[in-house]
């Protein structure tokens, strides 16, 4: 029978245990069991033992090493109570034993199955960087790094799981920056990229890069437009330049490509440009990769090859978050392959309604404007149009108004159901000129009514996703001067908008739920609101227009509004019921055969989950707490 007070005591003890709340600690001492080694055991053999878990020293020791080509030890360790064995075995290589272990006579360890030990390291960030932070701290020993073989792939490793993820971009070869001025004639151009065997040149104005040029530049641009080859460059270059930090990772350089349209990002490094890379060698180099889905969505030609791409998504997310990806990004994906979707609508509708008679833009809202969408999901757009003079507004709205109704209806039958609420470009409300756009905003500001608190915050959170980038700008501009006037009342609302759904918990900190036919659930969407509510109160209030929760957070800790560890209890929170939403919806549509909703089943959730939820409950708690006290004075109690 275990002595559960020495198991948690034994936990509470070792690193990195320590670091995770007692409640979760409480679960896993029902999950821990016990292993006794009467004499010297060879437990594991480096790269042949595949690890069942991870090993806590409870009483006797481990001597650890590795064996070299004459199977003599070297880089002997020896490890007694308190020590974890096996973490970096589990996450980085491939699960299999990194070194051979020891046990000798009258050791007593406590065995963590490794399925519950990677459930804790998606839970806590903190507990998972213990174990990489190390790795990548003994990899600095050089006879430890000369025992330490790679993974045969990153599929096999459930930490890297693919490069796209887990690499940044200063650590791949990027090519280098061949460029010329923007006067250089075209046949000079051409030679240099001829002579430097580059598809790509850039222009530079003095020591600014203005643009960019390509083989399909000369082709499409020169040749077929029978231009002189005398000409300077600068008259056929491409443009705009799209950069990226060379602390960013690979996947977000492919959905910068994908969102910009740029098939070259210039490579930034401390404020200079040291390189580039291509979107056709990135998509090569990762040629089993998730992300390439998304090119073959913008090579779709009918609305219904459009709805079945749509069809295929759940099994993409179910593989990202298999291989241990992070819910943000998954988002981002979701996201991505949405706004290609619903970009090829518009175009085709423009196709067939002609050209629009103003300057527009077609923006999303709500979770699909934050980047945030699930495989639940609905329209949530509307239409800005430039002012015009009066004889034209009707023939204007007309158009648009018809417009919407059309993209409205395609989405709807690819898959992106009407919104339920009329929050849609297809609902006369939501398609208006500019001028009465930023009227409605002064109105919801100013007029400060809980339905008026819904429809800004709806609505602030909006991005553009097809048409003129200046409207919103404009609006933006407007909204920043009327967010610097002095009104409590507005901040009041806003604030009570973010207090309405409380964390799922009861007064005896165990998790509130209803029954739905026979099954007790709770509605993770609920529960997840007060975090993107209560973060974009602060948003608003320090006038932060990051799109979407995660940058938002970003933001305020750059700031100072948020210390670091509020930073990252809110961040690790609200990416972690993510993930546990996404995996049910791709669950209910792979599996069950299901439209997905946001109800989870407690029966379906781990002992580590459920540990993990309440914690986070308590975190959300005591930041609606923080709320209260700052923006409302208490007046709502």
């Amino acid at each position: 029978m275990k002595n559960q007070d020495s198991i948690l005591t034994l936990l509470k003890g070792t690193q990195p245990f320590q670091l995770l709340p007692e409640a979760l600690q409480l679960s896993i001492v029902e999950m821990l069991y016990e292993h006794r080694f009467t004499k010297d055991t060879l437990v594991y053999r480096q790269n042949i033992t595949d690890m069942e878990g991870v090993d806590l020293i409870q009483q006797g020791e481990y001597e650890t090493f590795f064996l070299d080509a004459s199977d003599n030890k070297r880089l002997i360790e020896v490890h007694h109570n308190p020590y974890c064995f096996g973490g970096i075995s589990v996450l980085l290589n491939r699960t299999k034993a990194l070194k051979s272990v020891i046990a000798k006579k009258g050791t007593i360890i406590y065995r963590l199955p490794r399925k519950n030990f990677i459930e804790l390291c998606n839970a806590n960030e903190d507990f998972f960087q213990f174990f990489t932070n190390s790795f990548g701290k003994r990899m600095l020993d050089e006879e430890f790094s000369h025992f330490v073989k790679s993974p045969a792939s990153f599929e096999e490793s459930y930490f890297a799981a693919d490069q796209l993820y887990s690499r940044k971009i200063e650590h791949i070869v990027y090519k280098d920056i061949v460029a010329c001025e923007a006067n250089t004639p075209i046949f000079e151009a051409a030679r240099i990229m001829a002579a430097q065997k580059v598809s790509c040149i850039f222009i530079k104005d003095e020591e600014t890069i203005i643009g960019y040029a390509t083989d399909m530049t000369l082709r499409d641009h020169v040749i077929a437009q029978q231009i002189e080859a005398s000409r300077p460059i600068v008259e056929v270059m491409d443009n705009p330049i799209v950069s990226i930090s060379n602390q960013a990772y690979l996947y977000e350089a492919v959905l910068k490509m994908f969102h910009t349209k740029s098939k070259y990002l210039l490579v930034e490094k401390e404020g200079e440009y040291v390189g580039f890379l291509s979107r056709n060698r990135l998509l090569s180099e990762q040629g089993q990769s998730p992300l390439v889905f998304i090119q073959s969505v913008k090579l779709a030609e009918t609305f219904e090859e459009l709805r079945v791409k749509w069809n295929n998504v759940p099994e993409i997310i179910h593989q990202l978050l298999g291989r241990g990806v992070n819910a943000e990004i998954a988002n981002q994906v979701i996201t991505t392959v949405a706004d290609s979707i619903a970009l090829k609508v518009i175009e085709k509708v423009i196709q067939k309604m002609g050209q629009p008679p103003a300057k527009f833009v077609f923006m999303v809202t709500g979770s699909e404007g934050r980047k945030e969408q699930t495989l639940m999901t609905d329209q949530d757009n509307a239409i800005i149009y430039e002012d015009k003079a009066n004889e034209q507004r009707e023939l204007v709205r007309d158009y648009f108004l018809r417009f919407a109704a059309q993209v409205s209806d395609h989405l709807n039958t690819i898959g992106f159901s009407y919104c339920t609420g009329g929050y849609m470009a297809s609902n006369p409300e939501w398609t208006h000129s500019l001028s009465h756009w930023k009227n409605n905003y002064k109105k919801w500001i100013e007029e400060s009514i809980p339905e008026n608190a819904i429809k800004f915050s709806t609505f602030f959170d909006c991005r553009r996703l097809y048409g003129d980038q200046d409207i919103i700008h404009q609006l933006k501009d407007f909204l920043n001067i009327e967010l610097q006037k002095p009104n409590e009342r507005f901040f009041a609302f806003i604030a009570k908008n973010a207090l309405q759904y409380e964390p799922p918990l009861t007064f005896f900190k165990t998790i509130k739920t209803q029954t739905i036919g026979s099954t007790e659930v709770f509605n993770i969407k609920k529960a997840m609101t007060p975090i993107v509510d209560l973060v974009r109160v602060y948003a608003l209030k320090n006038r932060i227009y990051e799109e979407n929760t995660g940058g938002r957070l970003k933001a305020l800790l750059e700031l100072g509004v948020f210390s670091q560890a509020q930073y990252d209890e809110l961040h690790q929170s609200y990416y972690y019921l993510m993930s546990i939403r996404l995996k049910n919806q791709t669950n209910q549509i792979r599996i069950e055969k299901l439209n997905p909703d946001n109800y989870i089943s407690i029966d379906h959730l781990t002992n580590i989950e459920k540990a993990t939820l309440k914690e986070i409950f308590k975190t959300i708690g005591n930041f609606q707490l923080g709320i209260k006290l700052k923006f409302t004075n208490n007046i709502f109690g």
